[in-house]
């Protein structure tokens, strides 16, 4: 019987190419493996270079909204309100973003008291001047013999009192923009209710929003101003030139404080608790200051754009 021949396995040219197909294919696969790493990587860069641009946008754009989309408020060009009377403002427009703030130019006539006041609404030196001369300062203005100019500023902040002097600076020129005849009233009486400096935590918006009402001073558009903090910007950009603005800071000291008050462009350096001491030195001032023009001794901020 004959031997039957078994089927052979691949000859060498078979195992030759299918060891080149094999290679073949290994190759394909290193080279879709090699660009899926080039894709993932490019993709990875330029994920990477999207996430800083938008970072480095976020922190423009945070810088241009601090100095840039500042809010204004009208009525207070020169970075204070100026009041006639106790119940008389002058108006002005807001100051326009990009521009400083405007000094008021007075007239000397050798009758009339200008009178310029920086103060904080937690500064009780500030309060101590205001109860010694409102008053006074009130009738002045009513006789015709003085004009008051009031600049709010901030520089008494702290963690414990929450921000309370740019709060209610904020919220006194929320007054300013929308009621402004009523600000000397409101003025005196955020001094009236001043917290206590030291112990205090300041008062509430909803507190301060109270004594503009009992000051009669009420309206849907100053609580949400108030509430919103509108002018808080404002009060701080005009803080900051003034701490820092030769005209305004103390000469002896080289440091800026509150009150800090001007008539016709002189410095008054007397006491905060004698009302005749403050009389005397109004009076000097107007008769020492001649005829003529001065500008209140107003900062020049840094122009926000």
């Amino acid at each position: 019987m004959a031997t039957g021949r078994g089927a052979s396995g691949p000859n060498k040219r078979d195992r030759r190419e299918e060891a080149r197909e094999h290679a073949r294919l290994m190759r394909e696969e290193a080279a879709k493996k090699s660009k899926r790493r080039k894709i993932i990587l490019q993709s990875s860069i330029i994920t990477g270079v999207v996430a800083i641009l938008a970072i480095i946008g976020i922190v423009i754009y945070a810088s241009v909204s601090a100095s840039g989309n500042v809010t204004n408020p009208k009525n207070m060009l020169s970075g204070g309100i100026l009041l006639n009377t106790a119940s008389e403002a002058v108006t002005t427009p807001a100051i326009a973003k990009g521009d400083s703030a405007t000094p008021t130019t007075q007239k000397l006539d050798g009758k009339t008291a200008h009178i310029t006041i920086y103060l904080d609404y937690q500064c009780p030196y500030c309060n101590q001047f205001e109860t010694t001369n409102s008053d006074q300062m009130k009738q002045w203005m009513a006789d015709g013999q003085a004009t008051l100019e009031i600049h709010p500023v901030a520089i008494l902040d702290s963690a414990n009192n929450k921000k309370y002097s740019t709060r209610a600076a904020a919220a006194a020129s929320c007054v300013a923009n929308y009621d402004p005849n009523k600000f000397f009233d409101v003025n005196s009486a955020l001094f009236a209710n001043q917290p206590d400096e030291s112990t205090g935590t300041g008062l509430t918006n909803a507190e301060i929003l109270k004594v503009f009402k009992d000051a009669g001073v009420s309206s849907s558009a100053i609580t949400k101003c108030v509430n919103d903090q509108t002018f808080s910007a404002f009060v701080t950009n005009q803080t900051k030139a003034v701490v820092s603005d030769p005209k305004i800071v103390n000469p002896s000291t080289g440091q800026f404080g509150t009150p800090t008050v001007f008539v016709n462009g002189q410095r008054y350096s007397g006491g905060f608790t004698d009302a005749n001491q403050f009389a005397s030195f109004v009076g000097t001032a107007v008769q020492t200051a001649g005829t003529g023009s001065t500008s209140t001794p107003t900062p020049t901020p840094t122009p926000t754009k």
